[in-house]
């Protein structure tokens, strides 16, 4: 696996999300889920992606549990400000002491002492982007963080929060079928010099061409999502899928091809960050990095954005 340098932080070109090894996506199985962290490290792969909300806390249990004796080979991100008072139910939180609260519990779930990247997971609601950034600012000078990130902001608050404490990365949903922020924060990225950590790389399973979004199962988060909820966006990923056996590769890593392609586009480092719970996928998504797409294939997967019916959430 490539390396890939965000500032002073050098990670892999491909990252690994935990979250539906918690919840989200259908069962779960602990043992499956430390595997295939644990074999993610195996093939270079070290970004590896929880949050304090994944399961109320469980996820960051599994991933300190999966990586304990390789920390050195990690980088670790986690996030903090969604506050869930319920299964269905959260508070975007942001004032000063919460965060750091919150930073404390995550360091004891994980079983760490740093936190390599720390994320604002939304937007607060609860006090003013300024203050939730200068608390990161100060949790790094106490060494409990290294980096700080972001996640699904738009330009104006990317640059105010780049004004109190630099920020390394933005997390946002970003693939073939979900491009918003190409409108939204890419030129401030490029400006600022932020990387784009892209998380649901593979749509959230959908453009693998394997979710039969009538048979999801009780529980899974998907149910609840419009383009989940009507089949008009099959010819999305037929498409993906017949130009994946054109090529002679799956649709999945075609998926992430052009994510992986996107750097060079928007004019920074971008890292997908795909999950799954499986080694079978993680390798078959790590075999991704190396694909090279031809300009009448990134043609033709820029094009299905225009027909996807139904939004993010």
């Amino acid at each position: 696996m490539k390396t890939i340098s965000l500032g002073d932080l050098t990670t892999s070109s491909q990252g690994l999300g935990c979250m539906g090894m918690s919840e989200g996506y259908g069962p779960t199985s602990w043992d499956d889920a430390i595997d295939t962290i644990r074999h993610s490290l195996d093939l270079g792969i070290t970004l590896i992606d929880t949050a304090d909300a994944y399961a109320f806390g469980h996820n960051e249990v599994l991933v300190g549990r999966a990586i304990a004796g390789r920390r050195d080979e990690v980088q670790l991100a986690t996030k903090t400000g969604i506050d869930r008072v319920g299964s269905d139910a959260w508070v975007l939180r942001g004032e000063a002491g919460y965060i750091k609260r919150a930073c404390d519990a995550s360091l004891m779930r994980l079983g760490v002492d740093h936190i390599d990247l720390y994320y604002l997971h939304r937007p607060p609601q609860t006090a003013e982007i300024e203050e939730s950034v200068g608390a990161m600012a100060e949790l790094v000078k106490e060494g409990k963080i290294r980096h700080v990130g972001l996640s699904e902001v738009d330009a104006e608050l990317l640059r105010r929060a780049h004004a109190v404490h630099p920020i390394t990365a933005v997390q946002s949903e970003y693939s073939i079928w979900s491009r918003d922020l190409e409108t939204t924060v890419a030129d401030s990225l490029r400006e600022l010099g932020v990387a784009l950590v892209a998380y649901s790389p593979l749509g959230r399973g959908f453009l693998t061409g394997t979710v039969d979004t009538a048979a999801l199962p009780a529980g899974d988060a998907r149910k609840r999502l419009p383009r989940f909820r009507t089949t008009a966006n099959d010819v999305v990923a037929d498409s993906v899928r017949e130009l994946a056996e054109h090529k002679g590769v799956t649709a999945a890593q075609l998926a992430l091809a052009w994510v992986h392609a996107r750097s060079e586009h928007l004019g920074v480092p971008v890292i997908p960050i795909p999950g799954t719970k499986r080694v079978k996928w993680l390798e078959q998504n790590a075999a991704a990095e190396g694909i090279e797409l031809t300009a009448g294939e990134v043609s033709a997967l820029d094009a299905l954005a225009a027909q996807v019916v139904g939004g993010r959430y």
